[in-house]
């Protein structure tokens, strides 16, 4: 239902900054925006809520933006970021590099030696957690993934072991990954059966944190008891809701995630790119899972 169309420029309120658009990040809440499941918009409605673009003054920023999916948009926070850094590779560190960080450091609190899994490990926020995990301190990483391709791209990314994330006998298959122990920290994005197996492959005060149900809501409600007994503890993280509290750390945690990239020590994965007009298009291929990595709008 996507049409591309004639509108007015954007005019910058207080604190606003007017961009010329780059390239528009694209993400799975910008189809649930369109089918009306999250936030229902108002019509006429301009998806979007990333950008790469340049400023009046000339500069290259990163930053989240209303009604993305444009050749102008308005900013309040943007990161500078270089000229030899991809579009589809900054775009890739907003939302789902910014949800990566704060697993590894604020919501797991991830100690340097501890044993990680990442479910869903070759996916945006998944593939970024890998890598961060290492890069942070933790002494292996294991990373779950549903086919063999996935699996070998995860160990690329520096995994120390890869296995099938399926519920069945899930954690059996990730305490051996472990050597035999279990496993301190789980991330993960999943849900369903498979948030309920990875309580069983925690160890003594080890973490389960939950970031989204992409296998389906738990069948059963959580028995605060297994808690006590096992003496672990689940949290959950919204980067939508981190960004709405006063003093957030977006800003200090998007520059390292910059320099960790543009030093080569972060690989975000990027996948297609497609024309303005093409948005439609685009977010079918990202509902119907035939993209892999960032893909972005590019004017």
């Amino acid at each position: 239902m996507l049409t591309l169309a004639e509108v007015p420029d954007p005019v910058p309120g207080p604190g606003e900054t007017l961009v010329d658009v780059e390239a528009a990040g694209l993400n799975f809440a910008d189809i649930e925006r369109l089918k009306g499941s999250y936030l229902p918009p108002e019509l006429p409605f301009i998806p979007g809520s990333e950008i790469v673009g340049r400023t009046v003054d000339g500069r290259r920023v990163l930053a989240f933006a209303a009604r993305a999916y444009a050749t102008k948009a308005l900013v309040k926070d943007a990161v500078e970021i270089p000229e030899e850094l991809p579009a589809g590779a900054a775009l890739a560190l907003l939302v789902q590099g910014l949800t990566a960080w704060h697993l590894v450091r604020t919501a797991a609190r991830i100690a340097p030696g501890e044993s990680v899994v990442v479910n869903a490990a070759a996916g945006g926020v998944g593939h970024l957690a890998v890598q961060l995990a290492k890069e942070f301190g933790a002494g292996r990483v294991i990373g779950t993934a549903s086919t063999a391709e996935k699996r070998d791209l995860v160990l690329g990314l520096g995994a120390h072991a890869a296995i099938d994330g399926a519920a069945d006998d899930y954690a059996e298959r990730v305490i051996e990954a472990n050597g035999g122990a279990p496993v301190d920290v789980v991330l993960d994005a999943v849900g369903g059966p498979v948030f309920d197996a990875a309580l069983y492959a925690l160890a003594p005060f080890g973490r389960l944190i939950t970031y989204g149900t992409s296998g389906g809501t738990n069948p059963a409600p959580l028995d605060p008891g297994l808690l006590s007994e096992r003496n672990i503890a689940v949290g959950g993280y919204w980067l939508g809701a981190h960004l709405r509290l006063p003093g957030s750390t977006a800003a200090a945690a998007l520059t390292e995630l910059i320099e960790l990239t543009t030093s080569g020590q972060l690989r975000p994965m990027t996948g297609g790119e497609y024309e303005l007009g093409q948005a439609g298009l685009a977010l079918a291929d990202l509902a119907a899972r035939r993209t892999v990595g960032k893909i972005i709008l590019r004017n």
